[in-house]
């Protein structure tokens, strides 16, 4: 029973003392908004790269669009989202005062988009061919043909991948706080510190990530399910 009592305590300073649970639900919508941000900037330049690349590997000419893809892809893949963090933060943004949460933005908005890219080229190539040619054979341009035909049903079969990245952002924006940003991980952190008591504070920022992870997982699951009713009709 006195060990029971202790860990309410523990507890109970963790979260609910001073109203500290309110510093958790700041850090959170932290937590939101740089994963939004990030995931919108990452769709952006995403796109792009797999246009780049979709149409790099087809036309000679534009064999350089390719190229260029394909090095972006190499290198936000190849390098872990921790050590590009902190290069965007003490190298690329040293000189510029600008605030540390637009940075991380920038950063996994651009680590994402090498992940978005290569979403959005299986989901160009999951269209049926024959989609192109009945295009070109309206006189559609190819850039006509890609923008009014093949990315509309591309993005209605990548849309759940997208959520999946999504979620996946939510989970790697944890190591924003080591760049002065407060999100809901330095929030337990600091908590944590204040007394170097860490168990409850981590344990209640692991609780809240895992409720909203899997919140998320059961929305997108849906989503999918009601996707597939509608192809079947």
């Amino acid at each position: 029973m006195q060990w029971l009592t202790q860990q309410g305590e523990r507890f109970s300073y963790a979260f609910l003392e001073e109203g500290r649970y309110l510093a958790y639900l700041n850090g959170f919508k932290m937590t939101i908004l740089i994963s939004l941000g990030a995931v919108i900037f990452g769709v952006v330049i995403g796109v792009l790269l797999a246009i780049f690349k979709y149409i790099g590997s087809r036309t000679k000419k534009l064999g350089f669009l390719a190229v260029i893809s394909n090095i972006y892809l190499t290198i936000f893949r190849g390098t872990p989202v921790y050590v590009q963090l902190l290069i965007f933060y003490y190298v690329v943004f040293a000189s510029v005062h600008i605030p540390q949460a637009i940075v991380g933005v920038i950063c996994f908005g651009l680590n994402s988009a090498a992940y978005v890219a290569e979403i959005i080229r299986a989901g160009i190539e999951a269209v049926d061919k024959g989609q192109t040619e009945a295009g070109r054979s309206l006189g559609l341009t190819g850039g006509q043909t890609m923008g009014l035909i093949v990315m509309p049903q591309a993005i209605r079969n990548i849309l759940p991948a997208l959520g999946n990245e999504f979620i996946t952002l939510i989970k790697e924006t944890a190591i924003i706080g080591n760049i002065g940003v407060l999100d809901v991980t330095k929030v337990g952190q600091n908590i944590s510190n204040s007394n170097f008591d860490f168990m409850p504070p981590m344990l209640i920022v692991a609780v809240i990530y895992l409720v909203v992870v899997v919140i998320l997982t059961k929305l997108l699951a849906l989503f999918e399910r009601r996707l597939a009713r509608s192809d079947r009709r």
